[in-house]
């Protein structure tokens, strides 16, 4: 079973290290056009996987409750939402306490932007994963996998935004990509976490799965489509999240 599942929860880890290696491939800064594209894909994919792979399997592990059968759905997401609200919170003030220091404030906001979007998306994974261990016939080996690597694929630009930045600001390449590692680290580890968590209560699995489904929604309408321009020639927003929720779709249908 761990060898069924290790390369899935590890997946999402190495998208942001192989977005990590852009530092030594690349300009030090991604154009603003590139840059905003890749954003709104990886809205669209965390979008579609919520859905898809989260909020479904949710809602399907509830039919016994018959009309009420979105409730665990709906206190998950707003459970998600409210961890990621208080989450937020303190990342400002550890924020606020780099402006002290004089630290490059904005490329440490972007750390820590990612790396606590990437704990939720960790435990997302988790969820998936410990639904299938439970039995989930909703749930299948590659429907996980399919979940982790559409995790994996939003993650590279993730890594990139980290490293590039660093080592236009001074830093040498090999920092500058640790450090973009390092924002990467803590998905497999709340991958575990939920894992452990899911199994030592399985009943409400449903609401665990829908609350990693309140994370990611909350990362994306916080955190990434408000950062990209509606664009008035051509709606770049628009296009890259529908790119993204559809790479995303076809991923866990083709593959579930």
């Amino acid at each position: 079973m761990i060898r069924e599942i290790l390369p899935g929860i590890l997946l999402p880890f190495f998208g942001t290290a192989i977005g990590a290696l852009g530092v030594f491939f690349l300009k030090k800064n991604l154009s603003s056009v590139g840059s905003h594209f890749l954003t709104g894909v990886a809205a669209g994919i965390m979008t579609a996987a919520s859905v898809w792979s989260l909020i479904i399997p949710a809602v399907e592990r509830s039919e016994a409750m018959g009309k009420f059968a979105f409730v665990p759905a709906l206190v998950g997401l707003a459970a998600g939402t409210a961890f990621m609200m208080l989450l937020g919170s303190w990342a400002e003030k550890l924020c606020l306490r780099a402006v002290h220091m004089k630290a490059g404030c904005k490329e440490i906001i972007s750390f820590l932007a990612v790396t606590i979007h990437n704990f939720p998306e960790g435990m997302a994974v988790g969820m998936i994963y410990a639904a299938y261990i439970s039995g989930d016939q909703s749930v299948s080996l590659a429907a996980a996998f399919a979940f982790t690597l559409g995790i994996a694929i939003q993650n590279i630009p993730e890594g990139a935004i980290i490293s590039m930045p660093l080592h236009a600001k001074g830093m040498g390449k090999g920092r500058s990509f640790f450090w973009g590692v390092l924002s990467g680290t803590v998905e497999p580890v709340g991958a575990v976490l939920s894992m452990l968590a899911a199994r030592a209560l399985s009943g409400l699995l449903p609401y665990f799965l829908s609350f990693a489904a309140g994370t990611m929604l909350f990362v994306v309408s916080q955190q990434l489509l408000p950062d990209m321009p509606a664009g008035r020639r051509l709606p770049l927003r628009a296009i890259s999240f529908a790119v993204g929720f559809a790479v995303m779709m076809c991923l866990d249908v083709a593959l579930s």
